[in-house]
Order: structure tokens, then sequence, then C-alpha cells
């Protein structure tokens, strides 16, 4: 026979009321398409890793459409300077010659790719890995010559993504791009707004190593809850947005000016901030939506 203490079962109850309190965001983001950018420290720490990966997985079994797009900065920091290959941005992207778009392709497609497909797939048969490259899906031409091998998207091929989609997979994207000369380093803050843009999705998040956006990122109590895009927009021209922000709030404002209905910033070190941010009112990051323009 089986016997409960009473502290068991005021533990079961407490887990049926957070079940019931999650049903009117579940029906209401059940067939949406969220996009989701995965960067920064929790990307880093395996304990972390599982924690996000099993967050995305809870996402799936709710219905929503799932779509991960993944940098390595970090990663790729750690072999350059295994190389001895020097580190170089300007304007808050990786200058990228020959040799660095090599240990590029090395870390984010043979490496950082394939660990997030088999963290995916641990919780079942989940997750399909591409690169940008594979069936075009990001056709990309240079940025800037100074930069080398960075890519501007210029198309996002949806047919592949649709298809990982469409057979309940979760598509887990390496931001390497393709040109007619060749491949491209493809900032992963702005592939993940393209992504979005291409496939109509309902939320896009990115998933950093901060807690959202800061008005002055030396003032813990200037975070931001929530933000509009006619204040995104007058906050991207201000001149006032540090140099490694730029890149983010640009692809930001863009991925709202298509359609997409939010955006948000979060700290992907914080126990289950994907899943605290969609599946309560206050949130815990910054979110960014159409405002009264919606």
């Amino acid at each position: 026979m089986r016997k409960r203490d009473a502290q068991e079962r005021s533990k079961a109850l407490d887990k049926a009321r957070i079940l019931t309190e999650a049903m009117p965001w579940i029906h209401r983001h059940n067939g949406q398409t969220i996009v989701v950018k995965y960067g920064g420290a929790a990307m880093e720490d395996p304990e972390l890793m599982h924690q996000v990966v099993g967050d995305l997985e809870l996402l799936k079994l709710m219905g929503m459409r799932v779509v991960l797009v993944h940098g390595g900065g970090k990663a790729i920091n750690k072999l350059l300077d295994a190389l001895q290959l020097p580190t170089k941005f300007k304007g808050g992207l990786r200058v990228t010659d020959d040799a660095t778009m090599e240990a590029v392709q090395m870390v984010l497609v043979g490496k950082v790719n394939q660990q997030l497909v088999w963290a995916l797939n641990e919780f079942g048969k989940n997750a399909v890995g591409i690169s940008g490259a594979d069936g075009k899906t990001f056709k990309c031409q240079p940025v800037d010559p100074e930069l080398g091998r960075v890519g501007k998207i210029v198309e996002v091929n949806t047919g592949l993504i649709e298809s990982i989609l469409d057979d309940g997979y979760v598509p887990v994207i390496a931001t390497v791009g393709s040109g007619p000369d060749g491949f491209y380093n493809v900032n992963a803050d702005v592939a993940a707004s393209q992504v979005a843009q291409a496939l109509g999705a309902d939320t896009l998040v990115y998933l950093t190593d901060v807690d959202g956006f800061y008005r002055d990122v030396n003032d813990e109590d200037s975070l931001i809850a929530g933000m509009t895009k006619a204040e995104a927009h007058e906050l991207l021209f201000s001149g006032t947005l540090a140099t490694g922000m730029i890149p983010k709030i640009r692809s930001i404002v863009e991925a709202l000016d298509a359609g997409v209905k939010d955006v948000r910033i979060l700290n992907g070190t914080f126990p289950h901030s994907l899943l605290l941010e969609i599946f309560t009112d206050a949130g815990i990051g910054t979110m960014f939506n159409q405002g009264d323009e919606s």
C-alpha cells in the first residue's frame, strides 16, 4: 500500500497548482513558432546546457515549434588562442580571415552544433543539426572587406528548416552561411533575427549571460523589463549603445519591423529562465514588443 506524508502531499499539490496556472500560457503558445538564439556562458557549462535543452524540449512537448540558432564565440576564441591566431572585432563583429573562417567552421559546425544535437536527443529523437550552408539556408554576401569572411544574409531559404519542423524535430542551426566564393561567418544574433523573420515566428529569444537589457551596464538597477518597438528604434539611433550591443538591438528592431510579435533577452544561466519568461506574466528578462502598433 502506498503511503504519503503531509510534506509529500504538499509538494504534489504545489506541482498541480503550477501546472494549472500554466494552462493559459500553454494554450496561448500551442502551435506558435519560437526561435531561440543560444550563446554565452550558459552554453559553456554542461549542467546549464542540459537544463536549457530540457526547457526547449518541454516547449516542444507543449506544442511549440522550436528552432535553435547558436553561436559559439567563447569556444572560437579558445581555438584561435590554441592556434595562435589573433582575435579581432570591428563594430561588434569578428574580423574573419580565411584561417579564422576555418576555425569558425570547426567549432560551430563540427563541435558546438553536434554537442547541442546530442544533448537534445538525450531526451528522445528530437533534434537535427544543420548549418546555414546546408540547403543554402543562409545565402550571404560580404558585409565589409575589412571584416573578411563575415557574411550578410541576403536570403533565408526556410525549406530545410520547415521540413525538419514538419517532421517533428528541432532544427539546430550553426551560423555559417554560404556565398558564391565559399563560406561566411554570420553573427548569431543577426542570424536568429533573420530566421525568425523568414519563418514568421511569434517569438524570438536571445539567451545570453546577462539578465536582460540595461540602460547602464554598470548599474544593476537600470534593467528594463519591457520596451516597445518605437522605443527600441529610438534607442538604436540614440548613439548611447555600447558597440557590442548594436548588432543585437538592430536585429531586434528588424525582427519587430518584420512582424515578429515579441523579442526577449534572457539570462540563460538563471535556472529555467526560458520557462519563467514564456509562462509567467511578470517574466524574468527584457521583452521588446509591438506596443500600441500591434
